[in-house]
């Protein structure tokens, strides 16, 4: 099971079983996990130039991420700039290392398999008494796993309910006066993360991670676990809606920009529902649950 290289017995327990909406430090120990992606084998990964350009984010508080133009050269990732850069306080983003590392792309589809969640892994590395990314929050459980040194996580209860990629995100509904107001107050919660353990991290809880220590780096893990929701289940309910000739019909552009468009909404909406209460959700049940052990992507 691949959970339990990033949490213990009690902590997949706990995810499976109650998915806290609380955050969690769980101590780890040393997995397969820990033997296969060290430190140097992410460093070396980023510092040979070897990353894809495009799963790379440099950033340094308060500064937002640099243009890809800061460590690319002729189009590809140059190693030199990424070792200047994190020489100089920047934290290194490796994007979705499920898709260029094997093992991890065993461990994601795994994670997948025992939860229905799809999923995906960033590597963070930020060097000795600095900081990438300031206050925000995910729409979606984090697993953090720490591989490296010792990483403070401040973390402030959620300001929004139940945060989507399309609804609530930090960035959509942020505020100028969020930060100043959460400093003024001081975290909720403030842990010094370190080697060996792990931080579970659910939804929409505000983090401002950073390293303390001004002589050893951080290397960190961040599983992100989309979670499926009821929405996820009503777009499913609604997919087979295309199969009925009602649904493929054009609307002529004048009822769209005209006044007939509430009639037409409307009867959509009634077709909708007449073709919901057909549905034969025994027979539906066993595909929904196949799209969730093989669906990537989300939409919300």
């Amino acid at each position: 099971m691949s959970l339990r290289l990033l949490l213990p017995e009690e902590g997949v327990t706990e995810l499976l079983t109650a998915w806290p909406d609380e955050p969690r430090v769980y101590e780890r120990g040393k997995t397969a996990l820990d033997e296969t992606v060290t430190a140097d084998l992410l460093k070396g990964y980023t510092f040979t130039g070897c990353v894809p350009a495009n799963e790379i984010a440099v950033v340094k508080a308060p500064g937002p991420s640099l243009n890809q133009n800061a460590y690319m050269t002729h189009g590809r990732t140059d190693a030199a700039k990424l070792r200047k850069l994190y020489g100089n306080g920047f934290t290194i983003r490796l994007g979705n290392l499920q898709r260029v590392v094997p093992f991890m792309t065993t461990v994601s589809h795994r994670i997948q398999d025992e939860t229905g969640f799809s999923n995906y892994v960033h590597a963070f590395l930020t060097p000795p008494g600095n900081q990438g990314l300031r206050h925000h929050w995910d729409q979606q459980m984090a697993v953090v796993v720490q591989i490296a040194g010792i990483k403070r996580w401040q973390l402030w209860r959620p300001p929004v309910e139940s945060p989507m990629r399309e609804y609530n995100e930090s960035w959509r509904v942020w505020r100028d006066h969020y930060i100043p107001e959460w400093e003024a107050a001081g975290p909720d919660l403030e842990v010094d993360l370190e080697a060996g353990q792990s931080l579970l991290l659910p939804r929409g809880w505000v983090h401002n991670p950073h390293v303390v220590d001004q002589d050893e780096d951080s290397v960190h893990l961040t599983f992100a676990i989309r979670e499926r929701t009821p929405l996820w289940l009503a777009e499913k309910l609604i997919a087979e809606a295309i199969e009925d000739p009602e649904f493929r019909r054009i609307i002529p552009p004048g009822d769209i920009t005209g006044p007939a468009l509430v009639d037409r909404l409307r009867e959509a909406r009634d077709a909708l529902c007449g073709h919901l209460k057909e549905l034969d959700l025994e027979r539906l049940t066993p595909a929904v649950r196949e799209a969730a052990a093989i669906d990537l992507e989300y939409t919300t």
